[in-house]
């Protein structure tokens, strides 16, 4: 079990960043052989991204077991599209796979969001947690001061 940092801390992370948030639904658990290619696919790409660092791919954190998400943090926008086009990448084979094999079948679901953040437009604070979310990719800093409440986080990030 990861070492936790018990204290109020915060994130600092410089420049713009995209968090990206992807999930899959089991809608029909006894078709795992429609599931599994899906379920299995997205630990390889994490895998491929973690090893390539020019990627722009700054980290993730898996959220829920039955129906996951994975919270990714990327650099830009054109570094996420461009591995998602990347037809030599992990991505575009199961992408091409499930489009094929199930499509709109319902049998299972996959979403996705995505969202350009400016710098300074966000806060965030972890008390008695080991790194986690964007305290994996920026830099911990006490939450102390003017960084005591969200508040004041937001407001002096923006500065």
């Amino acid at each position: 079990m990861a070492k936790t940092i018990n204290e109020r801390m915060t994130v600092e992370v410089t420049g713009d960043f995209v968090v990206f948030l992807i999930g899959m639904r089991i809608n029909r658990i006894w078709k795992i052989h429609k599931w599994l290619p899906v379920a299995s696919a997205m630990p390889k790409m994490l895998h491929e991204l973690s090893l390539n660092p020019e990627s722009g791919f700054l980290g993730f954190q898996i959220v829920g077991t039955f129906q996951p998400v994975i919270v990714q943090y990327w650099k830009s926008f054109e570094h996420l599209e461009k591995y998602a086009k990347d037809r030599n990448s992990q991505h575009y084979p199961a992408w091409k796979d499930f489009n094929k094999r199930i499509k709109s079948n319902g049998d299972v679901g996959i979403w996705h969001e995505t969202y350009k953040v400016r710098a300074g437009e966000y806060e965030c604070v972890y008390n008695n947690m080991p790194k986690y979310g964007l305290g994996k990719i920026g830099t911990l800093v006490p939450a102390l001061g003017n960084k005591s409440s969200a508040a004041e986080r937001i407001k002096s990030s923006a500065n």
